[in-house]
């Protein structure tokens, strides 16, 4: 009996097929056969690779033999899904046809990207090469930090030219005690969650400075003598602690779980430093942290234009070094000395205390936005090296605002007529562009997400997990649902049905509007009422709803008072019984329910 993972597969190979008036029997026999071979990681690792070398032949404009490794070719292209490949280059030289058929390129990423992301755990083998890469990593930095002195002035230069205002607006704000530190969701080093965050026991010397334990670990300083702090010198500071959490089956993603204490101080400095960030018209138009649409815009254009370029770094938080962060606050001691502060020194990595060159790893609250604003300085020094003269305060301006310059992240947005020298500064100061995954000669693009090409949105529907076979696989249930509606809005309607079917095996599954509370399938044709509400008389349709299960933790007294005082805005807590439970869900359930299908 073929597998549910290669069920899916068959029905969506046929639709596609259907799209592009060509057959995939043979193919459907290639994957069955080299799944029985390899198992799922044919599925997930080798066929995303073939994705990948696919997205370079669009970009280069020809397939190369080279390419696609552990697949036969037929002439100059691949056998493997040979019906699209005929679709979109010439079988005979392996050049990009004039008018590739954009059906054909969507449906080759969508077979061969469907499984690359699997939520499933690496081997052992993988997760120690992963962790032995972090260890390698830092020593990378270092080896690159030994030669930042040779770049440092231009770097600095560059660095006041772009975030000088900022950076003194902060730096001042610093001075005044006016940065009030909040806590994140996420998960501590020392294993706090929700409203235990609000007993915290430890604080740093480093800390102290800047943020004094009195002023933001009670409500009051009448409550000071009540506290139970200690305060940690440098060489006694907790380390972050190094995980690793599941990606792809090829590698798992590594996060740095930093000290509660850290992470309270951080998110403050985040949210002044957002916020200013966005009510810049300049610098909000060359990095963001709230939306990702910019950017994906901007791909779009890049793909239909041929004058933006989309790049990707590789492991690129954990190769920003600390110097990068110095450098560019020189200047604003109270700034650097505050993010100084809150910034991890050590990591246990599998029992092993290490020291960080690196400035912070993903996990960091000020991760995200000190590797953009540092990405962005090397961009501008690229182009400074590229025009072969100094930049001007004008010259940023008006490089900002033609819109052509932004990152998210580690997805950067450059013009094409830079991209040379950006690539090259960026590898002078140790990051890695990843060449799989940068685009600039052909009319691929992606960015954030998003996938485009010659402004053809191709962006694939992804498989997130394995498809549930009875009613407790509750987080199968919930991402089939979620995958269903995606290929539903992708137009893949025939695929939908075979999921239909699967999840009406399992759970109630009535026709819902995408904003309706239940899990449901979303139809143009609109939703039929089961039923309706005895007093409001409103429609209702039978389904399952998600319940998540919030840890119970309870906070009472001057720090549920301290708690209030933290709290951003002036809508009520979502949450009436916040005092009593919180943190990020530790279970999730799916109940019987009637309810609205809007």
């Amino acid at each position: 009996m073929k597998s549910p993972i290669l069920s899916l597969l068959q029905e969506l190979l046929i639709e596609l097929g259907s799209w592009c008036r060509t057959s995939t029997d043979l193919d459907l026999k290639t994957i069955e056969a080299r799944v029985e071979d390899e198992g799922l990681s044919f599925l997930t690792i080798t066929l995303p690779a073939f994705a990948a070398d696919f997205q370079k032949s669009l970009d280069q404009g020809w397939v190369d033999h080279a390419l696609f490794a552990g697949f036969r070719f037929q002439g100059s292209l691949p056998r493997f899904l040979g019906g699209f490949f005929d679709l979109i280059f010439d079988r005979t030289s392996g050049r990009l046809l004039d008018e590739p058929s954009v059906e054909a390129i969507f449906a080759i990423r969508q077979v061969t990207m469907a499984f690359g992301k699997v939520n499933l755990e690496c081997s052992p083998e993988r997760v120690k090469a992963a962790l032995d890469a972090y260890i390698q990593c830092e020593k990378d930095v270092r080896a690159f930090d030994a030669k930042f002195h040779l770049h440092k002035d231009e770097f600095q230069r560059i660095g006041r030219l772009l975030w000088g205002d900022l950076f003194s607006d902060l730096d001042l704000m610093v001075y005044n005690g006016e940065i009030v530190p909040k806590h994140g969701p996420g998960s501590t080093a020392d294993r706090l969650i929700g409203n235990e965050k609000f007993y915290q026991t430890e604080w740093t010397e480093r800390l102290d400075k800047y943020f004094p334990h009195g002023e933001f670990l009670v409500s009051s300083w009448r409550y000071y003598d009540l506290l139970d702090t200690v305060i940690l010198e440098p060489g006694q500071e907790r380390p972050v602690r190094v995980i690793t959490v599941p990606k792809t089956l090829k590698t798992p993603r590594i996060i740095a779980i930093e000290p509660t204490c850290m992470q309270y101080v951080q998110q403050g400095i985040l949210e002044a430093m957002a916020e200013r960030i966005d009510g810049d018209h300049i610098l909000s138009t060359l990095i963001g942290f709230s939306s990702q649409i910019p950017n994906q815009e901007l791909a779009k254009e890049g793909s239909l234009s041929g004058e933006l370029a989309t790049l990707d770094l590789s492991e690129a938080s954990d190769r920003v070094s600390n110097q990068h962060v110095r450098a560019l606050l020189e200047r604003h001691p109270h700034l650097f000395e505050a993010v100084d502060s809150c910034r991890s020194r050590k990591a246990d990595v599998n029992g092993k205390v290490v020291r960080l060159a690196k400035f912070a790893s993903m996990g960091s609250a000020l991760c995200f936005p000190m590797e953009a604003i540092v990405f962005m300085t090397l961009i501008f020094l690229g182009i400074q090296r590229e025009l072969n003269r100094p930049l001007t305060r004008n010259d940023v301006q008006s490089i900002a605002l033609s819109g052509k310059v932004r990152t998210y992240g580690d997805d950067i947005i450059v013009p094409v007529r830079f991209v040379h020298s950006v690539v090259s500064v960026l590898s002078d100061f140790g990051l890695k562009v990843n060449a799989r995954k940068s685009y600039w000669t052909g009319k691929f693009r992606e960015s954030c997400g998003k996938d485009y090409y010659a402004g053809h949105d191709i962006t694939v529907t992804r498989v997130r997990s394995l498809l549930p076979a009875r009613r407790t696989d509750v987080q199968e249930i919930i991402s089939t649902v979620s995958l269903r509606n995606q290929l539903y809005k992708a137009g893949l309607r025939d695929t939908c049905k075979f999921l239909d079917d699967l999840v009406r095996n399992l759970i109630p599954f009535p026709v819902v509007e995408e904003t309706s509370p239940l899990l449901g399938r979303w139809n143009d044709e609109g939703f039929t009422a089961e039923s309706f509400h005895p007093t409001l008389y409103t429609p209702l349709v039978k389904g399952m709803m998600v319940r998540s299960v919030i840890p119970h933790n309870s906070v009472d007294e001057h720090f549920a008072l301290l708690k209030v005082f933290l709290k951003r805005g002036e809508l009520p807590f979502a949450d009436r019984r916040h005092l009593e439970r919180s943190g990020r869900p530790g279970s999730v359930d799916i109940i019987t329910r009637w309810a609205p299908p809007y």
